[in-house]
């Protein structure tokens, strides 16, 4: 009986080897590209749909395989090496780490395998390093510059929403992943836009949540407690921890339809959650980076690159100093949410 078994189990190997070669072998025959690709993690809400997008983009484009790389930097290494083992055509990679992305481009070089970044920004010195690595995303401080002007606007246009009639805005801070940078250039930019127009800011607190609902809301829970209606203004580094805010402050009876309990609340990512409280007027508004157009400039270039075409042919983007595409941010008000809509759908 365990002879059967054995015998079995290697008949079953020799038959899953098989079907892998054939696979390749397939892939191959068809000329579609091979590609390997990572998300830092499924659970991130902007990047599910920058990943659904990447996904139907390169249906019957390409051989691909889509890795959620879980916020582990390891998991992420052993990912990109079960790629390179796959002899894949290209990478294209969003980084758990950015101060990974060394490690992740000597891999990449020492392959000969072309490599896309995306979202989140190496370090220029890495980028630098091999000629054939881009990176498609935003300028962070564009988005801080952005949202402190949406803030800016808003509090000169509504002066009772200065509560102690002081001056100044007493502000909350929520922070994305320490020393990433988005989560620097957003927190540097909203600030110095408003301190540079003459508004006058009193930091009430400032904590880390990671780009996190949870964590933001459990720490709204302790600030609503301990700062109550002395909070003018809360700053969210993206969408998920400015929804984390709302829900805290909404179960304290604040942003429900009072204006006597409002505290505004700004986001980045426009994602449609937040579009559609800022619809119904308890965020004030958040900074569209598309989903879509970035998931585009992501499919064109790595295809480009898989089949040996210079990275921006048949495209009408631009590489800038250092080699990457910048996808422009946009201001979201209830004025214009159907320019978020447009990016989502």
């Amino acid at each position: 009986m365990s002879k059967r078994i054995i015998t079995l189990f290697f008949v079953l190997i020799i038959l899953l080897v098989s079907f892998i070669s054939c696979s390749n072998e397939d892939s191959k025959k068809s000329g579609q590209p091979r590609l390997g690709i990572t998300i830092y993690s499924y659970n991130d809400n902007f990047l599910s749909f920058m990943r659904r997008n990447i996904e139907s983009m390169l249906t019957g484009k390409a051989s691909f395989i889509m890795n959620d790389s879980e916020n582990d930097q390891a998991k992420q290494y052993d990912q990109i090496d079960a790629a390179i083992q796959r002899k894949v055509d290209a990478l294209a990679i969003n980084l758990v780490d950015p101060m990974s992305a060394n490690v992740i481009i000597d891999k990449a070089k020492n392959a000969g395998i072309p490599l896309i970044f995306f979202n989140i920004e190496p370090r220029l010195e890495h980028i630098m390093s091999y000629d054939k690595v881009w990176y498609v995303g935003t300028r962070s401080r564009e988005s801080g510059d952005i949202q402190g002007e949406m803030v800016l606007n808003a509090w000169l246009s509504n002066p009772k929403w200065d509560k102690n009639g002081d001056g100044k805005i007493q502000y909350l801070l929520l922070k994305g992943l320490a020393g990433h940078p988005d989560t620097e250039g957003r927190t540097e930019r909203i600030k110095a836009i408003l301190t540079d127009n003459g508004i006058a800011l009193e930091q009430l607190d400032e904590q880390t949540a990671n780009w996190d609902i949870l964590q933001a809301q459990n720490i709204a829970n302790t600030w609503i407690k301990k700062f109550g209606n002395n909070i003018e203004f809360i700053f969210s580094n993206n969408d998920s921890m400015a929804l984390g805010a709302l829900k805290s402050i909404q179960a304290q009876g604040y942003n429900i339809g009072d204006e006597n309990k409002f505290i505004p609340i700004v986001g980045v990512d426009a994602i449609p959650e937040v579009i559609e409280e800022i619809r119904k007027g308890s965020i004030l508004g958040t900074v569209l980076q598309s989903p879509k157009d970035q998931a585009r400039a992501v499919v064109d270039m790595v295809l480009n690159v898989a089949s040996g075409k210079d990275v921006l042919e048949g495209t009408d983007y631009k590489l800038d100093d250092v080699k990457a595409v910048r996808v422009p941010y946009k201001a979201i008000t209830k004025e214009n949410i159907e320019d978020a809509l447009e990016a989502y759908n």
